[in-house]
């Protein structure tokens, strides 16, 4: 089995952290594993957000076992959870899985370009706030006969979809970014949060990992990467 040294013990309890999260929402949920070098980028899909979550992870060595060159597999979420050593700072790659559609189409790599209109992050935290709040209130306020699954999920969608001012970012994402533990409050390195695009997506990027979109009204075909 492949033995992921990680740079130290913080990396490992983020890493744990996030495969947390991600099976919070889904508990059958599988996770990407890209590697070269020192640095393991770790993907993973939350359907309830409709978005692509990142994580990079810092390595103290490349791999044992063989590999040598590049690590690309994808696994169970929960079963990488199970492997990861807080107190080693290591953890074993479970064996691959059939990975759902989206662990075949990943963002580009590179080509990133920053993108201007991004709030800061108070401002993006209260914006999701309020997002919260309208939700509950217009779900609060339907008639017992009309607090349907499909009337909820309308709702919603109309909520989530909004975009944050004129950037095309749609609230959802950093909806997610927040839930996610990527967004967190200012004054540590929050500050660092932006915006940046490649061909169709868009890209929230934060000290803690980054949450992914396709930007609306390009075509399915511009901007993937399938590796």
């Amino acid at each position: 089995m492949t033995v992921l040294h990680l740079a130290d013990e913080r990396e490992a309890a983020d890493l744990a952290a996030f495969l947390a999260r991600l099976l919070h929402y889904d508990r059958s949920a599988a996770v990407r594993l890209q590697a070269a070098g020192t640095a393991l980028a770790v993907f993973g899909r939350p359907p309830s957000f409709e978005v692509l979550a990142v994580r990079a992870v810092r390595l103290a060595k490349p791999y044992e076992d063989g590999l040598d060159v590049m690590l690309d597999v994808t696994v169970s979420a929960g079963e990488l959870l199970e492997t990861v050593d807080e107190t080693a700072a290591t953890a074993a790659v479970p064996a691959a899985v059939t990975g759902p559609p989206w662990a075949g189409v990943l963002p580009p790599r590179g080509g990133w370009r920053p993108e201007a209109g991004l709030p800061g992050p108070d401002a993006l935290r209260a914006m999701v706030g309020a997002a919260v709040a309208e939700f509950r209130r217009r779900t609060q306020e339907l008639a017992p006969e009309l607090r349907t699954r499909t009337e909820l999920d309308r709702i919603g969608r109309e909520i989530w979809s909004r975009t944050v001012g004129e950037t095309g970012l749609p609230v959802r994402a950093v909806h997610a970014a927040q839930s996610l533990g990527f967004l967190r409050p200012a004054g540590a390195a929050s500050e660092g949060a932006g915006l940046f695009s490649s061909g169709a997506w868009l890209r929230l990027r934060t000290p803690y990992g980054s949450i992914v979109v396709r930007r609306a009204g390009h075509a399915t075909g511009l901007g993937l990467s399938v590796r």
